[in-house]
């Protein structure tokens, strides 16, 4: 299986997979999967929604599907994952399972540097909601400006010359194309677009949440953006993307 090239130099396959909702019931369903990506990728990207509703119980079930992956894994969550309001407990879990988490730090894997954050919504481009009006509309903005200089400060730690970004809610709109445009601002944020496009060094960015999307788009500066929900349809056939970076 070919990886798609995004640029041309020493790569590194980057396998990313978004939205498995993974239940407590759901044993054996992703393992042989796992163990498929570990034989053609150098590290996964998991964006968001690895569990259906953010229980412990199904992130013990997603621990035991990744006993299978034997290269490294980064993950941020996503909004399933914090339905029950215990996001702490689906990280710890699955951080005893080896997952490293990009919310609150960063990491180098052979010279290229992850940086990641959950995102939020909040519109695209010129139809971006503002923070006016009524003190929840502010808030929602300030959660989406907050994701924003978050992914800007993790970027900014990164000294390597090649990075790459984890999300799970979209920083364009040409990657939830599909979707009902009247959903568009709750599935992300050109927020995040616009620190992306501060950084010269990106070379791919990963998300998830918007299961009928558009696989491929990019961002002003032409930063190649993948949606990789699973189930978006990919160039490998498979629930995953492959990118090399």
């Amino acid at each position: 299986m070919m990886a798609e090239e995004v640029r041309t130099g020493e790569s590194l396959r980057v396998a990313a997979i978004g939205d498995i909702h993974v239940s407590a019931t759901a044993k054996g369903h992703w393992r042989d999967l796992f163990g498929e990506i570990s034989g053609v990728a150098d590290v996964l990207c998991l964006c968001g929604d690895l569990t259906n509703i953010g229980t412990a119980q199904e992130a013990e079930a997603l621990a035991g599907e990744l006993g299978s992956c034997s290269i490294p894994m980064l993950a941020v969550l996503g909004n399933h994952d914090h339905q029950c309001g215990s996001p702490g407990d689906v990280e710890r879990v699955l951080c005893d399972a080896g997952v490293k988490f990009l919310e609150n730090e960063v990491h180098e894997i052979k010279g290229v540097g992850f940086a990641g954050v959950k995102g939020f919504g909040g519109g695209f481009d010129g139809k971006m909601l503002d923070a006016f009006g009524e003190s929840p509309i502010k808030a929602f903005v300030q959660e989406a400006v907050e994701q924003s200089m978050r992914l800007e400060h993790a970027l900014k730690s990164l000294e390597t010359r090649r990075s790459v970004v984890v999300l799970h809610y979209a920083p364009i709109a040409e990657t939830v194309a599909g979707e009902p445009e009247q959903i568009f601002p709750f599935l992300g944020s050109s927020r995040l677009a616009e620190t992306i496009d501060r950084f010269d060094t990106i070379r791919a960015v990963f998300h998830g949440h918007a299961h009928h999307g558009t696989y491929q788009g990019k961002t002003r500066r032409g930063t190649p953006v993948f949606n990789v929900a699973a189930q978006i349809p990919k160039p490998t056939g498979k629930p995953y993307a492959l990118i090399e970076v």
